[in-house]
């Protein structure tokens, strides 16, 4: 009986849960995603016109063949083979099927360009976060520090997203909002939105960059209003008060280091991170190094100057992408992988 009550208490007495962010709209077209950005219409608008010019394009043109293959086709041998003069032509005909095609065209490009030049001029009151992109992971960074590999931004905001690769070329799209741009190794590109639905909305690369690339998977999550701020006050002091091991292991997968080192033991692009500490290993230039706190912060911060033999310099740095206490939290979760 006692604990009959007390599972009905339980509820009353708990803390009261946050509010679940809404879920994306479910898109209402075809085939495209539900439009969730201030561009979309504009986009979808032109591509619908572009579509059914093309469908009616492609009936009447295969109409007329049909037509013409039913009307002048031979009706006997004979008829075939008859000399007739068949060079000919129709000036007004000629004319209209040059003057109407290059008409649709220019309107097109006019329509085309304007949303081109849209996309392109990012306003000025755009709030800024650095995107990254690297094999197979991309990685966000807030005003304050903070960095993430889920896009957080608020409803009814432009944002602007300055972009870089550290490795080989990526593609940053985000269907629902109709945008799209590479992240180019050695330079910043950059694309902005305006999101108008709160929810959670997919993020791709459409640029093949190897064996994973269907796996460089994210989401932007759009706050309601307010709810972008209290992200961002609780995102960093709730991973300094977690344990640096538990926090390592979170930032093993957020950051895209399994992606090359396996914890389990198995051989994948760079060395697996099992039974690796306390390890004698043997490098690229014949040398070799025991495996500890200095060599593995070494080995982050500035992975081109200790190559373990056997494997590609493939890694990119990460000095500046890390703060000390989430190198430390990787280098103790490291040590744990026995």
């Amino acid at each position: 009986m006692t604990s009959f009550i007390a599972s009905l208490i339980a509820p009353i007495l708990a803390a009261p849960a946050e509010p679940a962010l809404p879920k994306s709209p479910d898109s209402p077209y075809f085939w495209m995603p539900t439009r969730s950005s201030t561009v979309a219409d504009q986009i979808d608008w032109l591509f619908d016109v572009m579509v059914w010019l093309s469908v009616i394009s492609c009936i009447g043109i295969l109409g007329a063949m049909v037509y013409f293959c039913m009307v002048y086709r031979a009706k006997s041998r004979s008829a075939n083979e008859r000399v007739e003069l068949t060079s000919d032509h129709n000036t007004t005909l000629e004319i209209t099927w040059s003057i109407i095609p290059l008409v649709i065209s220019i309107a097109l490009f006019v329509w085309g360009f304007k949303g081109y030049v849209d996309l392109r001029t990012v306003p000025k009151d755009a709030m800024q976060v650095h995107v990254s992109g690297q094999k197979w992971k991309w990685s966000f960074t807030y005003a304050n520090g903070w960095s993430d590999d889920v896009l957080h931004v608020p409803v009814d905001t432009p944002v602007r997203l300055l972009i870089n690769s550290t490795d080989v070329l990526h593609s940053f799209f985000v269907p629902a909002f109709r945008v799209k741009i590479d992240a180019v190794p050695g330079r910043y590109t950059e694309l902005w939105f305006h999101a108008i639905h709160a929810g959670e909305f997919p993020i791709e690369c459409t640029e093949y960059c190897g064996t994973s690339h269907s796996d460089m998977l994210t989401k932007v999550i759009v706050h309601e209003p307010g709810g972008y701020e209290k992200y961002l006050e609780q995102a960093e002091l709730l991973e300094q008060k977690k344990p640096p091991a538990e926090l390592g292991a979170e930032l093993y997968a957020k950051k895209g280091c399994k992606q090359c080192h396996s914890v389990d033991g198995s051989r994948l692009i760079g060395p697996s991170w099992k039974g690796l500490f306390g390890k004698s290993e043997s490098l690229s230039d014949g040398s070799s190094t025991q495996v500890d706190e200095n060599y593995l912060r070494e080995s982050i911060v500035d992975p081109q100057t200790k190559l373990v033999q056997g494997y590609p310099p493939s890694m990119p740095t990460y000095k500046g992408q890390l703060k000390d206490h989430q190198l430390t939290a990787l280098i103790e979760y490291i040590k744990t992988l026995k």
